[in-house]
């Protein structure tokens, strides 16, 4: 009991830690994804920028303190190099026309940063314009016709793509405020780098979390271990003292019960005295049930029941119940019947087998009223065999249901006075010891069906 306890938490403290590993996992990915994107779209956003004001265009309002976000994010501009790779005829053109207001500026295209080199420019504006600058290796020849598209009809578009070969694109289109037929403009970065920096801080998260997962199913095994041994002790003791009270209790039972009947016999017929000596034999009896059942319970609790196993043929052991209990169901006005398909085989205890099948048998029995049946079936249900007892007596209290096999519950309905409200506890636990399952529900349109599933032997 206690190791699938140590199982059970054990499996609570790693859910617990990977979610959390998880959590953080994801976290950190998430924050070094929105990073890159932010960088990016700011670089996309200072080269639209610097463009637009090369082609001598006014800047949008949205781009007016662009200079001013990329001088504070990306610090201090290094002056020596082309911010963008041309080719020559274009830098001709560039230098013939180029524009001493931009010289010294934010977006002097003289400045470099590393940040903007991988971008690349492309426009559908005419040649009356100013060529744009791009850099030589460009995934695109002309802008990205969607893109473009949503840019024409709202002023610009921002978006992620991917092209037909799986290349992922970061783009930035603006609409160019010409008099002629519409144009934009667009700049756009490849996600190739980015996506091989996520990739392998995923598989680096990935290892760390393998390890640490190694290192939480060790640790909390030993820490759910630790935490269940003051629990273990307490149960050992506890069950080491009822199976003792309850072997010791034998002895002293067995004595008054042959002293009781020694002074019933040695009294007249007629003597009142036999009355209370019947008594006597009564609470007697009831004593040793309980104490024999308690015993049974303690050995269950403490996996030392031994079970001798063989092969039971079904169908003999529900006649032999017929016959036996037949007589008490006859003695009650009760009409007891079983029925049981051919060639079924159990692997079970066949004396412990038949002793759940009798507490069964006998809450059926007890609470069915007089001219009721109760009835026994068995048949096979794939690879298991069902047992089901179903009698038409009340049925039970569906507030009762959950409670039914719990130990010394009795039912406000049963009016039993001599149950002790361990038989179906017994039951269940001698039924889940040899692998089957137990049940008891109100069956329609009256009574309670008990049923049982056993694998097939």
């Amino acid at each position: 009991m206690f190791r699938n306890l140590r199982l059970q938490l054990t499996s609570l403290y790693i859910l617990a830690s990977l979610a959390l590993i998880a959590l953080l996992a994801f976290g950190a990915y998430l924050v070094v994804k929105r990073e890159f994107q932010a960088n990016i779209d700011l670089a996309l956003r200072y080269r639209m920028a610097q463009q637009l004001q090369w082609q001598g265009f006014p800047l949008p309002a949205d781009l007016a303190d662009i200079g001013f976000e990329w001088a504070t994010r990306s610090g201090t501009l290094v002056e020596g190099g082309a911010a963008v790779l041309v080719s020559e005829e274009e830098h001709e053109h560039e230098e013939e026309g180029e524009d001493p207001a931009l010289e010294g500026s934010p977006f002097d295209l003289d400045s470099f940063d590393a940040d903007l080199a991988p971008l690349f420019v492309v426009s559908s504006a005419s040649q009356s314009l100013r060529p744009v600058a791009v850099n030589r290796n460009l995934p695109l020849t002309a802008p990205y016709a969607p893109a473009a598209e949503a840019a024409l009809q709202t002023g610009s578009d921002l978006r992620t793509t991917y092209l037909e070969d799986g290349t992922a694109l970061r783009l930035l289109t603006y609409r160019l405020p010409t008099s002629g037929p519409p144009q934009v403009i667009q700049v756009g970065r490849t996600l190739e780098d980015q996506q091989r920096v996520l990739d392998g801080l995923l598989r680096m998260l990935a290892v760390l979390g393998g390890a640490g997962a190694l290192a939480l199913a060790s640790g909390s095994w030993w820490l759910a271990g630790k935490s269940l041994l003051p629990a273990q002790r307490a149960w050992e003791k506890q069950q080491s003292f009822v199976a003792n009270a309850s072997h010791e209790l034998r002895a002293p039972l067995t004595l008054v019960r042959a002293s009781a009947e020694v002074a019933q016999r040695q009294l007249p017929t007629d003597d009142s005295r036999r009355a209370l000596l019947n008594d006597v034999l009564s609470e007697v009896d009831h004593m040793a049930a309980l104490v024999d059942d308690l015993l049974l319970l303690s050995r269950l609790d403490a996996g030392r029941l031994h079970l001798e196993r063989a092969r039971l043929d079904v169908r003999s052991l529900l006649e032999e119940l017929e016959r036996s209990v037949g007589r008490v169901a006859e003695a009650s006005q009760v009409t007891f019947s079983t029925t049981a398909e051919d060639g079924l085989t159990l692997m079970v205890d066949p004396t412990r087998a038949r002793q759940v099948l009798l507490v069964l048998l006998d809450n059926a029995l007890q609470h069915t009223p007089p001219g009721g049946s109760v009835h026994m079936d068995a048949r096979r249900m794939a690879s298991r065999v069902r047992i089901d007892v179903r009698d038409t007596g009340p049925g039970i209290d569906p507030q009762d249901l959950p409670h039914v096999f719990e130990r010394f519950f009795r039912s406000n309905q049963r009016g039993v006075e001599s149950n002790t409200g361990l038989g179906l506890a017994i039951a269940k636990g001698l039924v889940e010891a040899q692998g089957g399952t137990i049940s008891l529900e109100n069956a329609l349109p009256t009574g309670t069906l008990a049923r049982l599933e056993f694998p097939g032997g």
